[in-house]
């Protein structure tokens, strides 16, 4: 009976391991990791970096974030980090060099850009407006070849977009 039991223990341990360590492992989520990176002709690189959600047949706004009005962590799982290595202005506005949690507010084709002082956190539930260190305003754009990933793109311009399904936020960075 003590050796049931004791292998039963030792099977529980071998599950709880496995288990613990496919959750490190990012990149075996339903929306792993993924980043952009690019430097800019004034030197300064800039990475962001964000968990890629797919649509999965899912409509954008109605069942999948963004929502309309809401805040939204610009990614899923953990905030998605904006960093640049030196002082930048993000559509003519500065922000200093850092990190900085990236978070958007999608009010149709106007959506609210947010570079928030705390970068590491989780999704957007601990997102503090008082934490801003700049928001901007960015135009939507209807595309016409839904993207099923959302993805980011930095060119050495300074160009961003973020795209996802028939949606496109394009903002600038020099």
């Amino acid at each position: 009976m003590k050796k049931i039991v004791s292998l039963v223990m030792v099977a529980a341990l071998f599950c709880s391991l496995e288990t613990a360590c496919a959750q490190t492992d990012k990149s075996k989520r339903p929306s792993p990791p993924a980043s952009a990176t690019a430097t800019l002709s004034s030197g300064s690189l800039i990475t962001i970096n964000y968990s890629q959600p797919s649509l999965k047949g899912r409509t954008i706004g109605k069942d999948i974030e963004p929502k309309e009005g809401v805040i939204w962590r610009t990614g899923a799982n953990e905030a998605t980090v904006f960093e640049t290595s030196k002082d930048i202005l993000v559509n003519g506005k500065a922000l200093p060099a850092g990190k900085y949690g990236f978070f958007s507010i999608n009010k149709g084709k106007e959506w609210t850009l947010i570079f928030n002082k705390k970068w590491d956190q989780w999704g957007a539930m601990s997102y503090q407006i008082s934490d801003d260190a700049l928001r901007i305003t960015a135009t939507a754009i209807e595309i016409n070849k839904p993207v099923e990933k959302l993805t980011y793109a930095i060119d050495n311009n300074g160009n961003i977009t973020l795209t996802w399904g028939t949606l496109q936020v394009p903002f600038s960075v020099k």
